[in-house]
């Protein structure tokens, strides 16, 4: 749904009702996560019933659609977010598979890491041109440059302040701090540079 900051429904996409087959156009099953391009394009990640990402524009005009459920290069096993970077190419996260999947804005497979643990949540920050990725196995936040290289560990597992548990999705903050919804922890955690 797409609301005014007053609360006025301006969009619905979706039929209340899980899709009935992975080539649904304009009805989901457990969508995770949606973002936005530049031009105001946007992909949903609808991983948890279906295996795809569905490409919308901005008026909710459907674009196309890729992914089936599997492990080769363009399948998933459950598409859990989607990450824009500053020339358009989107990183997805691939969970169960336990890899990120890179693709064009048409759907074209370009690449995939598979030596990042168990990606969940994915951010990317544009003044960095790097990824924040949550790695839900190992209970931690990477940083990773646009080639897949970890440039920076945040995090381990644990109950207390400071430590996580599964954190689930990840956002940073126009000052740089870190958000990630720690799902076994019942909380956000904030991150913040020293």
């Amino acid at each position: 749904m797409k609301w005014t900051p007053e609360g006025r429904l301006l969009m619905n996409l979706g039929t209340g009702a899980p899709a009935a087959d992975n080539n649904a156009k304009y009805s989901f099953n457990r969508p995770a996560t949606l973002n936005f391009g530049a031009n105001g394009d946007f992909f949903v990640a609808d991983g948890y019933g279906n295996s795809r990402v569905v490409h919308y524009s901005k008026d909710g005009e459907y674009l196309g659609q890729w992914g089936t459920k599997g492990s080769g290069d363009g399948e998933f096993n459950l598409v859990h977010d989607v990450a824009i970077d500053s020339t358009g190419r989107l990183y997805v996260t691939d969970r169960v598979n336990k890899r990120v999947q890179i693709f064009d804005q048409q759907g074209k497979f370009l690449g995939k890491w598979t030596d990042l643990g168990v990606p969940q949540g994915l951010y990317y920050v544009k003044s960095e041109d790097v990824l924040y990725m949550c790695d839900g196995d190992n209970s931690r936040i990477i940083k990773v440059d646009l080639d897949g290289k970890i440039l920076g560990v945040l995090g381990s597992f644990g109950k207390i302040p400071g430590k996580i548990d599964v954190p689930h999705y990840i956002a940073v903050d126009s000052a740089g701090a870190i958000y990630a919804a720690d799902f076994r922890n019942w909380r956000v955690d904030k991150f913040v540079r020293k």
